[in-house]
This record gives C-alpha cells, sequence and structure tokens, in this order.
C-alpha cells in the first residue's frame, strides 16, 4: 500500500511508474487514505464499493452522457467524439433505452443458449488449431491464438459480420477503445480516429447490404437495430453504425481480457487452478472472481446534475467522476481479504459489470464465454505453464494481457 500522502496526491493523469502494470497498492492507499480524491484537473476519484453502488444506481443525478465531458478529450466532431458520445454506454435515456431494448431483446436466456453450441464448436476449433501449433514444446500465445479470437466470433456471429470479413475488428477495437485512456497521446487520438472513420466506412457498406437482404431478426442483432426491433421508434443512421462499433467493441475487449486474465491468474495461483480441476462445479464462481480479482474494465465515469455529497465531500453539478471499480472490487470494506484470489469466494458482488440501469447488457454472454473458454481449456490442457514473455495490455482503463505466451500440456 501507498503511504498517505502519496495516495492523496495521486493525479490519474499523470500516475506513478508501474502503475499500469499494477494499480493495486494505489488502489488500497486511494481505500484507506483518499476514497473521495479531488484531481488538478477538476474532477474527482471515487474508490469505494458503497460509492459506487450507490451512483450507479442514481441515474438522476449522476449521468452517462459526455457530450460536454468529451469535447475537450477528442475535440468536437471527430470520429472519436461522434463514436463516444453516441454510443449506448455514454448515453442516458432516450437513446439508453432505445438501443438498450433491442439488444435486451436479442440476449434473452433462450437466445442465449441457442450461441453456446456454436461457441464450443469456436472454442474447440482454437484448442485443436493451439495442439498443433504446440506440439514439441513450442509457445503458443494464449492471447493472440486464443483468448482475443473467441469474442470476435461471437460478436460476429451476433450481427452476422462475414467471416471474411472479421480480421481488422480486433486492431479497430483495440485503437478505438485505447481513446478511452485518462491521457491520450497524438498517436492514440490520429490511431482512434483513423479506427472509427475505416469502421464506420465499412457498417455502412454491411448496413446496405443488410438492409438489401435482411436476416433472421431472431439472432441477427444488426437486423434487429436496423428495423428498430424493441425500441420506440427507429435509430437515426449515425446512431446504427455508432451503436454496432460499440457492440463490436464491448464483447471484443472486455471477454478477451476476461479469458486472458482467467488463464494468467489459475497459473499463478496453482492451488486455485488444483482446486478448479478438482472440482469443476466452481468454474462459475471461479469466473466471477476472476471479473472481481482482476476487472477487465477498470475504470468508469459519470458526472453530476446537482451539488452532490459522496463520502464527506460536497461535489459541484458538472463534475466528471471517475469510479475506480478496480479499487471497488478490492474494498475490504465488502471483501474479506480482498488481495487473496479465492475462487470460491460467496459472496461475490462485484462491480465488474457496473449496476443499475447501465449494467452490461452482454453480461450473460460474457459470463458464458469466460465458462466455455476456460472450461475447456483446462479439460485439454490441464498442465499447461505460461513461459516468458508475458506483457500486460499497459492500460489503465482496461486490464489485460497483450501476450500471454504458454506451453501447453
Amino acid at each position: 500500500m501507498i503511504t498517505t500522502a502519496e495516495a492523496r496526491g495521486f493525479d490519474l493523469m499523470a500516475p506513478p511508474p508501474g502503475f499500469a502494470d499494477d494499480p493495486f497498492p494505489v488502489y488500497a492507499g486511494l481505500l484507506a487514505h483518499a476514497p473521495v480524491l479531488r484531481q488538478p484537473d477538476g474532477s474527482v476519484l471515487v474508490a469505494r464499493h458503497a460509492d459506487l453502488d450507490r451512483i450507479y444506481r442514481d441515474t438522476r443525478r449522476f449521468s452517462s452522457d459526455k457530450t460536454v465531458a468529451f469535447a475537450p478529450k477528442f475535440g468536437e466532431g471527430t470520429p472519436l467524439y461522434t463514436h463516444h458520445t453516441t454510443s449506448l454506454v455514454f448515453n442516458d435515456p432516450p437513446l439508453h433505452t432505445r438501443v438498450r431494448r433491442i439488444m435486451t431483446s436479442a440476449l434473452t436466456p433462450r437466445a442465449i443458449a441457442r450461441m453456446e453450441p456454436g461457441l464450443v464448436a469456436v472454442v474447440d476449433a482454437l484448442l485443436e488449431r493451439m495442439a498443433e501449433r504446440g506440439r514439441g514444446g513450442a509457445a503458443v500465445d494464449l492471447v493472440e491464438d486464443y483468448a482475443s479470437t473467441i469474442p470476435i466470433q461471437i460478436i460476429g456471429n451476433l450481427l452476422d459480420v462475414p467471416m471474411e470479413e472479421r480480421g481488422p475488428l480486433r486492431d479497430w477495437s483495440l485503437a478505438i477503445l485505447g481513446a478511452l485512456e485518462p491521457a491520450l497521446s497524438e498517436d492514440h487520438l490520429a490511431r482512434g480516429n483513423a479506427a472509427v472513420a475505416e469502421f464506420t466506412a465499412y457498417l455502412e457498406d454491411l448496413v446496405a447490404r443488410r438492409r438489401a437482404r435482411p436476416g433472421d431478426p431472431e439472432t441477427d442483432v444488426l437486423t434487429r437495430l436496423i428495423r428498430g426491433e424493441g425500441a420506440d421508434g427507429q435509430l437515426s443512421e449515425t446512431e446504427l453504425l455508432q451503436n454496432c462499433i460499440f457492440i463490436l467493441n464491448a464483447g471484443h475487449e472486455t471477454t478477451t481480457n476476461l479469458i486472458g486474465n482467467a488463464l494468467a491468474l489459475l497459473h499463478d495461483h496453482p492451488d486455485q487452478k488444483a482446486r478448479l480441476l478438482e472440482d469443476p462445479d466452481l468454474l462459475g464462481p471461479a469466473i466471477e472472481e476472476v471479473l472481481r480479482y482482476a476487472s477487465p474494465n477498470q475504470l468508469g465515469n459519470r458526472e453530476t446534475t446537482e451539488t452532490v455529497e459522496i463520502g464527506g465531500e460536497t461535489i459541484a453539478p458538472g463534475t466528471n467522476l471517475h469510479l475506480v471499480i478496480g479499487a471497488a472490487n478490492r474494498d475490504p470494506a465488502q471483501f474479506p481479504e480482498p488481495h487473496r484470489f479465492d475462487i470460491g469466494r460467496t459472496p461475490n458482488r462485484h462491480l465488474a459489470f457496473a449496476g443499475g440501469p447501465h449494467v452490461c447488457v452482454g453480461l450473460s454472454l460474457a459470463r458464458l464465454e469466460g465458462k466455455v473458454a476456460v472450461g475447456r481449456f483446462l479439460a485439454r490442457f490441464p498442465g499447461y505453464r505460461v513461459v516468458a514473455g508475458r506483457r500486460s495490455g499497459g492500460r489503465i482503463r482496461f486490464r489485460g494481457h497483450a501476450h500471454l505466451p504458454a506451453e501447453l500440456a
């Protein structure tokens, strides 16, 4: 844990060296000494689980709309600004309600159950391909060769993106979501804007093709979005295109991190891996513990709409709040021994999927992907070993691995 002075002087825009790789000593310091911390730019960090839970549920006083907050970050009228101020996650009703209804109607328990055989087929094919590559002790990359491919294929199927056109999706996603980091370089902005522009141009063509030949709305979310099914009226063209980008990005990045983090953590905690191998019924709780312990999304944001009090601090309307999910999910007031990785932890009321009306619409699908990917990997390669060359994603908002080399056994 860092000192009181270090906690109170923490600046998210200029974090200490090594923070992206291991933020948890800082998070522990924030929870102990500065759970509500004003930043030099006027924003406020909020770290406690109880405070985040309250904020997520109170949509009247805490807004998700980022049309004002993102103007200085991206520049009004830029592709990144258009995307992030139009997508579901950074909006309040009525847009949030309209898009969410379409997505919820397509992600019912019955619909997700129908996806499971296809998910199993994708996972098994990847496992077979990795087995071939890993023959003779050659290392494979558990992110590049496995974790990152699964959600791209599943979300690609959900929107019925032709298989031969999925190649650029991951790079576009990484560039666009990378622009959500607290501090950005000109290169981050340039790559993010280019990715949105290229992704939008691709989707304009895909939507035109889908309008000409609609898919089955029972299984094709893009056809649902075009028709406006399950919502109060159709989406505008911009709303349609930008929320297609959001669906692909949100489904890809966080689920990739969930799977990669799970395989890394189980390797690093051999007692917990042995426990899971002995009792496969712990797979569901194990996925929840990965979500808590190494939340794929470490930060969220809200903006105050009126004067509010949080943790004894009076905060003015129009203040940007950084919701430190990674800290809240290790809050000792909520989780006994919060820094212990325990796949049997119960209860485990983490906030990895946020909460309230903005709780992640794809959480059931993400959990299914995590369970199938991790469970079938362990059944095939129970003795796998992570080897030299592991590299984190190097980002603050999203926690995952860029590379996770391993030998299979």
